[in-house]
């Protein structure tokens, strides 16, 4: 199996709690929080560990949030590159509405990074990069860390032979897309982006299966990604490549949560590839876990029973 590297420059530590009514003014009495490890790429390490794979998670931390979060890491048997992190490493926290059943997500920015750290945690990436190994860049950018983050670690990751994997939104998005070019070769390996994204990108709505397989093959086309993924909720994930046009369909379960999903597709997915299992099973394995990560709460992950269970439940099929 080829290596994973995650990169989370702005980990979190995550509180989720419960509440009878969230209603202003008052004061609100929760449940007893469950606290885990989060952040993009740490959240895919951790997927891929409950899925019985390995990872190494290069994650950016400080103060006494950091040091404990790199705990809760150890506990969970992730792999650790550890970077030093320019302040405080942040905490986020969601609250459900125990009547309504609606959550309420708060995520905090986390701190102030300067150019001279981003350079270095490029040179400390590309220190442990891997040739033919597997780097995964999922979650938000710290603030002063520039768009073009992605894109400056996808040259590092091509430079020393692996495989970029790419799961980014808003601004950071439009940045790659606008310095993509189909002559210097594709940025990523995979890109993912949730529906709301890709619209977001299109500049149109993506009604229709087609719709998105058409959109994700243009920017193929455009130079972003050999593999283009759109997760399209409910209706499942299409995927596309220059010659390949699949969709896996979303297993139908009981929602408790839909935090996770996404890093547990992710972890599933590039797990599979690292495998050497076809695109057709990595797609289907990452619409496994992505549904039975739906059925956990607060910022629970898929399981590993209910990913394999859910594995016939979401076929992948041509389009």
């Amino acid at each position: 199996m080829n290596q994973i590297l995650t990169v989370t420059l702005n980990p979190t530590v995550d509180l989720a709690t419960s509440a009878e009514r969230i209603l202003p003014g008052r004061k609100l009495r929760c449940g007893r929080p469950a606290t885990d490890p989060g952040g993009g790429g740490i959240n895919v390490s951790r997927a891929i560990a409950i899925l019985g794979g390995d990872s190494t998670a290069f994650i950016a931390v400080g103060g006494a949030t950091g040091e404990r979060l790199v705990q809760m890491l150890t506990v969970e048997g992730i792999g650790l590159s550890i970077f030093p992190g320019p302040g405080e490493t942040r905490q986020s926290f969601s609250v459900t509405d125990r009547t309504t059943g609606d959550q309420y997500r708060f995520v905090l920015p986390g701190p102030e990074w300067t150019e001279p750290r981003v350079t270095l945690a490029l040179d400390e990436i590309g220190k442990v990069v891997a040739r033919s190994s597997y780097v995964v860049l999922s979650g938000s950018l710290p603030p002063g860390v520039p768009l073009e983050f992605p894109y400056r670690l996808a040259e590092v990751v091509a430079r020393k032979g692996g495989r970029f994997v790419l799961d980014t939104s808003g601004a950071a998005l439009r940045r790659v897309a606008e310095l993509a070019d189909p002559a210097r070769g594709p940025v990523a390996h995979v890109l993912r982006m949730d529906h709301l994204e890709a619209e977001e990108l299109a500049g149109a709505p993506l009604s229709s299966r087609k719709d998105s397989a058409d959109f994700a093959q243009e920017l193929v086309r455009r130079g972003l990604a050999r593999i283009v993924i759109l997760a399209r909720g409910a209706d499942g994930s299409t995927l596309v490549t220059a010659e390949e046009r699949l969709h896996a369909e979303a297993a139908e379960v009981p929602v408790a949560s839909g935090v996770g999903a996404g890093d547990s597709f992710v972890g599933a997915f590039t797990l599979s590839l690292s495998r050497a299992e076809p695109l057709a099973t990595a797609l289907s394995k990452g619409s496994a876990a992505a549904s039975a990560a739906m059925m956990t709460e607060a910022t629970k992950l898929c399981t590993r029973a209910d990913a394999e269970r859910l594995f016939s439940a979401c076929p992948t099929i041509s389009l």
